[in-house]
């Protein structure tokens, strides 16, 4: 029968693409190096489990096999998103934050994926056996429908609103974490960022750079609307970066923030306020309200500007963190053997198993 040799082709094919999807998996999950243990020093707290339990729901995370302390008030959380295309910068940022934390037994990582979870949770646990996290599913139909294209395609992915919606991501017994792009490295103990005090009512900390120039960040339809540029009213804004914050999760679920940025991502959909992606609701809804962290904590920009990707230098002073927002990824300059300075700071925390090493 003539029918036979195309449905035996077929079937041939269709394994073949079953057996290249499991190695590109396989592959995808071993491609990074295995990077050491840091173990707490004799003065650490013990991070013991708290007797709150997790809501045992069909939004549960999935536990590392070890069972992460989730609820611990003692342990330093942290919040990152993953994604495939930024993996490499995700390993290396956690690769820094152990390398240079006092107490890394006591860091819990909370990472929100939006796709490919199993091979990204694959890779995590390839690299770092013994790391306590947990692993968050976001759905883009939350706020897909919400977003407005912006100056950069890349800014209009779903995930990087994810920071929006921590507080419900997170179990309600996680009550305040530091949430962190995947484009930097820390050279100081982050404890010391986790600690930031936020003062009586502030919802987060961050970094503030008073001397940017706040206007451009909201199109003049905004300012020449009173009813809009109003909401500036008694305070002074200020720029910050949204890829370092202290978040306390039990103010933003009390002021139902998600909500407050929604509204203005809704008012965006309408009448084209701004034209920077999910960085202008964070400014409309916090700015002039959050609590001041040292510049130290966000040397922000080395990725250069969103045009031309220019190298840029550190901002004057002490420095604990660096982060390459803007166009240029360090991993994508060294690669292309067109680094700028700053990129062979980033370089030491590269997991990236090269082709040339030699399996032990």
């Amino acid at each position: 029968m003539p029918e036979q040799p195309f449905l035996l082709l077929f079937l041939l094919l269709l394994l073949s693409s079953i057996l290249s999807s499991n190695a590109t998996a396989t592959v995808a999950a071993r491609r990074f190096k295995e990077a050491p243990q840091f173990y707490n020093s004799p003065d650490c707290p013990s991070i013991a489990e708290s007797n709150r339990k997790v809501e045992d729901d069909a939004e549960k995370p999935d536990a590392d096999d070890d069972g992460v302390f989730i609820c611990s008030e003692t342990a330093v959380h942290v919040a990152m998103t993953l994604d495939t295309a930024y993996i490499r910068g995700s390993m290396a940022a956690i690769l820094s934050i152990l390398q240079h934390s006092s107490c890394p037994q006591n860091v819990v990582f909370h990472f929100v994926a939006s796709a490919n979870a199993p091979l990204l949770r694959a890779t995590i646990s390839a690299s770092f056996p013994y790391l306590r996290f947990w692993l968050y599913r976001f759905r883009d139909a939350a706020v897909s429908g919400l977003i407005s294209t912006s100056i950069r395609s890349a800014l209009d992915c779903p995930l990087n609103y994810a920071r929006s919606y921590l507080a419900d991501l997170l179990p309600p017994c996680v009550r305040k974490v530091v949430y962190l792009d995947s484009d930097l490295i820390l050279v100081d103990d982050i404890a010391k960022l986790s600690s930031t005090p936020l003062g009586i009512s502030a919802v987060l900390a961050a970094p503030e750079y008073c001397n940017a120039n706040f206007t451009a960040y909201f199109t003049p339809t905004f300012w020449s609307n009173p009813s809009l540029s109003s909401t500036f009213a008694g305070r002074t804004p200020c720029y910050f970066n949204t890829g370092v914050m202290v978040i306390d999760l039990d103010r933003w679920r009390h002021g139902d923030y998600t909500k407050k940025i929604e509204e203005w991502m809704e008012l965006q959909k309408r009448m084209r306020i701004y034209e920077l992606g999910s960085l202008p609701p964070f400014l409309l809804v916090l700015a002039g309200r959050i609590a001041a962290v040292d510049h130290r904590w966000n040397q922000h920009g080395l990725g250069g500007d969103n045009f031309r990707g220019l190298c840029r230098d550190l901002h004057p002073g002490p420095v604990s963190l660096l982060h390459w927002s803007g166009k240029g990824k360090p991993w994508a300059r060294l690669d292309a053997n067109r680094p700028c300075p700053l990129d062979a700071l980033w370089a030491p925390y590269d997991l990236l198993q090269t082709p040339f090493s030699l399996e032990s």
